[in-house]
């Protein structure tokens, strides 16, 4: 029997406790092959991205995308990420959240997302500044 991810129910989890606690949830994720994302925005092969209700229309978290509207430049864009590509979701104010390996497509899946969607993130505030490693600090939920 074939063991479902946990990923997508964490991930959904932390945005949740991030939501109720009026933190701005924000995702890092590995931006690989064919995936369709504003590359002036994506530094090291990631994208950091605004996923709170504040920045994002429509925003599905699900097991194995997770889309949403967003603005750039003031344009708005359709964006749809691989579950799999998430490397982070954690809270802008505290840093808090959790890390997760980078899943590569899985045989008969294709690397890129759906040719409709884009990436990117809200243009109305920056991301949050990372440390020198590159990653943000990243600590256990309590």
């Amino acid at each position: 029997m074939q063991s479902v991810s946990t990923k997508p129910y964490l991930i959904r989890a932390i945005h949740e406790w991030c939501s109720d606690h009026d933190f701005t949830p924000y995702l890092v994720v590995a931006v690989r092959g064919k995936m369709q994302v504003p590359m002036e925005y994506v530094k090291n092969a990631e994208i950091v991205l605004n996923i709170s209700y504040n920045a994002t229309r429509n925003l599905n978290l699900g097991n194995d995308y997770i889309s949403f509207s967003a603005r750039f430049n003031g344009v708005s864009r359709d964006i749809t990420i691989p579950v799999g590509a998430v490397v982070s979701i954690f809270s802008r104010e505290n840093g808090e959240g959790m890390g997760f390996e980078y899943e590569g497509p899985t045989d008969g899946e294709q690397e890129d997302a759906p040719e409709s969607a884009s990436a990117g993130k809200d243009d109305d505030e920056p991301p949050p500044s990372r440390p020198s490693g590159g990653r943000p600090s990243l600590r256990v939920v309590k």
